[in-house]
């Protein structure tokens, strides 16, 4: 990637947000100079000379981290992968008089703010700790959300849902996510595979929770309800996620701030996980209403996004550890052409039960290595000091993808194309999104399809 060493000047090493005390040896190994990772590619190399991790990998505080941010998981993009529920209710009932397009902003702005604070709360983490972030998080969270239960105009649900809700989640997310990084450095695919369970369980948890609730006790009460248990979970959070190495904040400079646009393949992993982005929410949000639309029984439409949830908690697993086994890039590779192949080569046709219910197992199996690769795929490319902010920085580019593919999509529903246009849309966005991750890959390691990495 163009890192010649590690940063030397004593703002730059003391970035403690963003400290990878984690990496595994072939990690650690990336992170010296360019040319003895080229020349020995597959190499399971040693640690920097100097350098030994003092990540105690195991231990009750360590799972009870892994615990909390199991939580943290579950209460973030558990319940942002429910948002499809959400679409299809509010366009069908209280919202009907808006068009698709205009509803779907409410979940692409919990996308964005989910992803857009990435560089803010890296640094605050870097200057507080997890503690006060999640805390601020935990309230901002249930406040959204009960704000939300008594909503019944469009500006008011895009503000509670869309805007406080969001901002929380972006909290309480991606301190718990770099806290890991200090308490293993062995296995942290599985250990990130593990806790990004979480909103695979919430995913499969919140929409059938939602739709129960609404039948039963109205749409109020129901979201009161789930604010209830998000403040059940994020309590564990509170006292359970620590990080094992003090906050020690120093300065940040400019240069440093653009030293990561300057790499060819973070620029290249950027680039990948912002396309990407466009087409891995199309089928959460819209898989609902294109099988209602295929006259799909009502009972089985509330089970598709847990489904597809489900499928995807077995993808984060496998995917973490099989990214500790071949390489983290090797796997999100396969997965994510995968993704792509399912959603134009199976969703495109498909208009029957059986059909829709296979392309959600298949879908979600593959793509959950979106979630669970994230951070390791960033921490792979990256120096030890600067883990926190770099996964900000992506969290960000991608979350304009994130605000605009649910509009953007929305206005091709509404548009001739219909539900087959965004089917075009997702794939493409999905294939193209894997390439730049691909052209990283062989950027760091060449052609070499054995090589781990």
């Amino acid at each position: 990637m163009g890192i010649k060493e590690p940063l030397a000047s004593s703002a730059d090493s003391q970035m403690t947000g963003m400290t990878l005390q984690t990496a595994s040896p072939e990690v650690d190994n990336e992170f010296t100079d360019k040319s003895s990772a080229t020349e020995q590619p597959d190499a399971e190399a040693a640690p920097p000379a100097g350098y030994k991790s003092d990540a105690p990998n195991g231990g009750t505080k360590a799972w009870l981290v892994v615990l909390g941010a199991w939580c943290t998981s579950f209460c973030s993009f558990g319940w942002i992968n429910s948002v499809g529920v959400f679409q299809e209710y509010y366009q069908n009932n209280i919202l009907k008089d808006y068009s698709a397009s205009t509803i779907s902003w409410i979940p692409s702005l919990q996308i964005f703010f989910m992803m857009a604070m990435g560089p803010i709360i890296g640094m605050l983490y870097d200057r507080y700790g997890p503690r006060h972030l999640i805390f601020a998080g935990t309230i901002l969270h249930v406040f959204g959300i009960m704000m939300c239960s008594l909503g019944s105009e469009y500006y008011q649900i895009m503000l509670a849902q869309g805007v406080c809700s969001a901002l929380g989640v972006s909290a309480i997310f991606q301190p718990a996510l770099n806290t890991i990084h200090g308490w293993f450095s062995t296995n942290s695919g599985a250990a990130f595979g593990i806790l990004a369970t979480g909103s695979s369980i919430g995913g499969v948890i919140f929409p059938i929770m939602v739709t129960r609730l609404i039948e039963e006790v109205g749409y109020g009460w129901a979201m009161r309800i789930c604010g209830f248990l998000i403040l059940a979970l994020l309590i564990v959070a509170n006292l359970t996620v620590r990080a094992f190495h003090p906050p020690n904040p120093k300065k940040i400079t400019p240069a440093q701030l653009a030293k990561p646009f300057h790499e060819p393949e973070f620029v290249l992993l950027i680039a990948g996980f912002f396309l990407f982005t466009y087409g891995i929410y199309v089928p959460i949000n819209y898989l609902p209403v294109q099988a209602l639309a295929a006259g799909m029984d009502t009972g089985l439409i509330e089970y598709l996004i847990p489904i597809l949830n489900a499928a995807s908690l077995f993808g984060r697993i496998f995917s973490g550890v099989m990214g500790d086994r071949v390489g983290r890039y090797n796997i999100f590779i396969i997965v994510g052409y995968l993704t792509a192949i399912w959603t134009l080569a199976l969703w495109i046709p498909v208009n029957n039960t059986g059909g829709i219910i296979a392309f959600a197992a298949l879908f979600g199996f593959c793509s959950g290595a979106y979630v669970s690769l994230i951070a390791p795929l960033v921490a792979q490319i990256s120096p030890m000091q600067e883990i926190g902010f770099r996964t900000g920085i992506v969290f960000f580019i991608s979350s304009i993808g994130g605000l605009t593919t649910n509009p953007i999509n929305g206005a091709i529903m509404d548009g001739p194309s219909g539900l087959r246009g965004i089917k075009i849309f997702a794939g493409v966005f999905c294939f193209v999104g894997t390439m730049f991750i691909m052209a990283a890959r062989v950027h760091r390691m060449g052609w070499d399809l054995k090589a781990k990495f």
